[in-house]
């Protein structure tokens, strides 16, 4: 997956590229690399579970860093607030998106909402060069003010090591393939953005389709902030599987197929995720807990066109 996010920006970087069609050819092969990445490399080194060495999970977490993101702030958003608040509106970052998107019940809804289950997919295809570009900072300064820094001096360290990051990954990506590429800047501009939006069509929909559909739940907090029932069915309740015979679709999005068992178990490498389903199954049936699965991607994005188009019409649930 390392090559192929990087092979075809070297092959760019070269300035032997003056085809519109190859260059934006290898843009779109370099960004199913980067999905690549994302899925199935950073996932797990940040989670701690690609490797026995820790070591190992600390460099290859940096590979989210050089595709143009920021690991450390990843890893607050994912490991800390998505796992731990799963489908809790305003705890749960992963649902809570600009306000023309609805994830929830419980979220206020706009009239534009009703047309969400179409626009969503060009939005979820421009969602990492938001990522890349301002969503890094705007999470950092949320961060920040919930504590998850060590003071001044430790987010004044992260923010130095974010920009420096993106300097380095944009300079590869997109500067350099401006300066050397015989094309209008604007081409180039065009095809970084084909090769964002590739990425970013994948991840989200991938990550989207475990959490947005109509079989899991979105549970409140009591007015003392706490949430009925206990961890391990919380997650079982707002996460669905999809796809589980599909081997080599499995491997592409790093078992992220398998929810479920991420969920349950975040620190045990994707590859063990298949045979470690059987027995989660098996226990959730044993103790009448549910056990959200689809047996195939697309009817999975069935599912999430549903739900998203059901969001767009119910009324906010939100009570006081």
């Amino acid at each position: 997956m390392l090559c192929v996010f990087i092979v075809p920006l070297v092959i760019i970087n070269t300035g032997i590229v003056a085809s519109v069609g190859l260059l934006f050819t290898l843009y779109i092969i370099s960004g199913f690399g980067m999905a690549g990445i994302g899925m199935g490399i950073m996932h797990d080194a940040i989670h701690n579970s690609y490797s026995k060495n820790q070591k190992i999970n600390q460099y290859l977490g940096y590979s989210l860093n050089l595709i143009g993101a920021n690991a450390s702030v990843w890893k607050i958003q994912h490991n800390v607030l998505h796992h731990t608040f799963t489908n809790i509106e305003e705890a749960d970052d992963d649902i809570n998106p600009p306000f023309f998107l609805r994830f929830t019940p419980h979220t206020k809804r706009y009239k534009v909402h009703k047309f969400q289950h179409i626009y969503s997919w060009f939005f979820y295809g421009l969602s990492t060069v938001s990522w890349v570009t301002v969503k890094d900072f705007v999470r950092m300064a949320r961060y920040r003010k919930l504590g998850f820094f060590k003071g001044e001096k430790g987010f004044n360290s992260q923010l130095i090591k974010a920009i420096i990051w993106k300097i380095v990954s944009f300079t590869f990506v997109l500067v350099l393939p401006i300066i050397m590429v015989p094309l209008a800047a604007w081409i180039v501009i065009l095809a970084f953005i084909s090769m964002h939006f590739i990425t970013g069509l994948m991840i989200t929909t991938v990550f989207q389709l475990a959490h947005i559909v109509p079989t899991t739940e979105y549970p409140l907090p009591d007015h003392n902030g706490i949430v009925e029932g206990d961890w391990a069915s919380h997650q079982l309740m707002t996460t669905s599987n999809f796809s589980p015979k599909s081997r080599l679709f499995s491997w592409f999005i790093g078992g992220l197929n398998y929810q479920i068992e991420h969920h349950l178990l975040p620190n045990i490498c994707h590859v063990h995720y298949r045979k470690i389903s059987h027995i989660v199954a098996q226990t959730a049936k044993e103790y009448g807990l549910p056990y959200h699965n689809k047996h195939s991607f697309l009817s999975a994005v069935g599912e999430h066109f549903k739900m998203l188009r059901q969001l767009g019409r119910m009324d906010n649930l939100k009570t006081g």
